[in-house]
């Protein structure tokens, strides 16, 4: 059996667990033949991000409702139809026959008919599209586009149609491989002349510095990260950190530090810098420690915080304070499709309850003068502008700062935002505010 589509098939069942793909990959992947990582990745993203249509084929040809079938079943003939209708260079005969062979190796034998006969008439019938018959436009789109149908009327609601088009298939697209070259670690003139020497092809980042976008996820780029001489990290996320503009000697707190991009960014860039990363647990934190000693920076240290309650910190302790919030994440479908299943609607006000709570408890640390930047990585309203203003009704001493930066990345009010169907980032929100 194939090793990458045996590991999809694993990573796809833990992710039904609520794990997330990124993480499971990242694993996974450390454990493949570098022939292997290519495909693996590419079918748990793919399956993910089609799901909805995939589901939707799967019950035509099955002639029955997808509740009906085993969660293994379900997943071994979404990753055997996502090759046969979006993998061109996959042998048909190959991509039914592994299937079968997946519901096998996880001892479901009596399902190795259905998964046959599925995938074969899939093979017969390819011009099958669930979303042609459908007359209302709003589901055709989510089918289409396979989104959830609540997402698709409340970005209607908020961006249009034309533009939510725009954003639902930025979101089936896979984003660059993005990555920042450690300044303390490498030299960026040899680092960008080695890569482009084993052959791969890069685009320095118009948004950020030092910042490159990469054609393929070559061994030579892992190596080097591994090494800590590069990171990858959206240019999005590298803008937020960039916005907390870090001066030489500041005491700088990242609220929400994990993985520790921004926490590593900032140290990175700014030598006499002292960074304070905390999170919710030592777990997330874990990550954030093998960031920062791969990267051999120095002035950070690490401690867990609750920023739901008031932090055990001094007040005006700080000079600068980053709170780059838990959030929907819906600015991220494209890296982390499995979120558009896992999010409801009473999500998002559940967030932006909690944003606004972490934003003030924030704000009692940050010493007059400072800069508290508040940023998530959510498209939605609800967890960027309004909490700002509702935080800013409450808090009569902190007022917004107008954000220098290009002109489609401004708002009216001067925040920042970055968008998949226009800057090939995450959707990011930022915005700073001064305590005077």
């Amino acid at each position: 059996m194939s090793a990458a589509r045996w590991s999809a098939f694993e990573i796809l069942r833990r992710v039904e667990d609520g794990v997330f793909s990124s993480v499971l990959l990242a694993t996974e992947e450390a454990r493949l033949q570098a022939s292997d990582r290519a495909l693996c990745h590419e079918l748990v993203l793919g399956v993910l991000r089609w799901q909805l249509k995939l589901d939707r084929i799967i019950e035509h040809y099955a002639n029955r409702k997808i509740a009906s079938l085993d969660r293994s079943v379900l997943i071994a003939l979404r990753i055997g139809l996502y090759q046969l209708r979006f993998l061109t260079r996959v042998p048909a005969s190959a991509a039914v026959d592994e299937s079968v062979k997946l519901v096998q190796a996880a001892r479901l034998s009596s399902a190795r008919a259905l998964v046959n006969a599925v995938l074969r008439r899939a093979t017969r019938e390819p011009e099958y599209e669930p979303a042609v018959n459908i007359a209302d436009p709003v589901e055709r789109l989510a089918v289409e586009s396979s989104h959830p149908r609540w997402l698709i009327e409340r970005w209607i609601a908020s961006f249009g149609i034309e533009e939510t088009k725009a954003f639902v298939g930025a979101n089936n697209q896979t984003p660059p491989a993005t990555f920042r070259v450690v300044q303390t670690r490498a030299n960026e003139t040899q680092v960008i002349n080695r890569l482009e020497s084993a052959g791969i092809k890069l685009e320095a980042s118009e948004l950020v510095p030092f910042a490159w976008r990469a054609s393929n996820l070559n061994p030579v780029l892992r190596a080097l990260a591994e090494k800590g001489e590069i990171y990858f990290q959206d240019e999005a996320s590298q803008l937020v950190a960039e916005t907390v503009e870090a001066q030489d000697a500041d005491c700088i707190l990242d609220l929400c530090a994990a993985p520790g991009g921004k926490t590593s960014l900032i140290a990175d860039r700014v030598p006499n810098v002292r960074v304070v990363a905390s999170d919710l647990s030592e777990r997330r934190l874990a990550i954030v420690s093998k960031a920062i000693a791969v990267q051999d920076l120095k002035r950070v240290s690490l401690t867990v915080v609750d920023a739901s309650q008031p932090l055990p910190f001094r007040a005006e302790s700080f000079d600068r304070v980053l709170v780059d919030a838990p959030c929907s994440g819906t600015g991220t479908l494209a890296r982390n499709p499995e979120i558009r299943w896992r999010i409801a609607p009473e999500d998002i006000q559940i967030m932006a309850t909690q944003q606004l709570e972490i934003l003030s408890n924030a704000s009692e640390v940050v010493k007059q003068g400072g800069r508290l930047i508040y940023s998530t990585c959510s498209v939605e309203r609800e967890e960027n502008e309004d909490v700002v203003a509702k935080f800013l009704r409450g808090n009569n001493h902190f007022r917004q700062v107008l954000l220098k930066s290009r002109s489609d990345l401004m708002t009216a009010a001067g925040e920042l935002r970055t968008w998949p169907q226009h800057h090939r980032t995450d959707g990011f929100f930022v915005t700073a505010l001064v305590k005077y």
